[in-house]
């Protein structure tokens, strides 16, 4: 079998286009779930704490305070930038739960499958 038939034969199986599938609706879900954590939730925490952005929390290790996150990056300063470690941690939360959720679904629809079946 010469390598050309075995690629083909190798992309055109169910689980590499189910893989690439996924990889592409991944993408898209990403941007969804990024827009509701920027767009809904971030807005929401910085209501409830005083108008605090948790993207521009951060901590300058060099002990001088600047206006801002990307004042402090703009001088040059060695930042822990914990406010994007703490928005990412809810983008990853809200995707986990996001894909618990249609697990969950797709595990009772096929459940229900065979019920119908007889």
């Amino acid at each position: 079998m010469g390598m050309l038939s075995e690629f083909k034969e190798f992309a055109v199986k169910g689980n590499a286009i189910d893989l690439a599938v996924g990889v592409v609706i991944g993408a898209a879900f990403g941007k969804i779930v990024n827009s509701i954590v920027e767009d809904i939730i971030n807005p929401v925490v910085g209501l409830l704490t005083g108008g605090v952005d948790l993207t521009n929390l951060y901590v300058a290790l060099d002990g001088k305070d600047y206006e801002s996150l990307a004042k402090a990056k703009e001088a040059g300063a060695a930042v822990l930038a914990y406010g994007n470690l703490l928005n990412n941690i809810m983008q990853f939360l809200l995707v986990a739960f996001a894909i618990f959720i249609v697990v969950k679904q797709i595990n009772r629809l096929k459940r229900e499958e065979p019920a119908a079946a007889e």
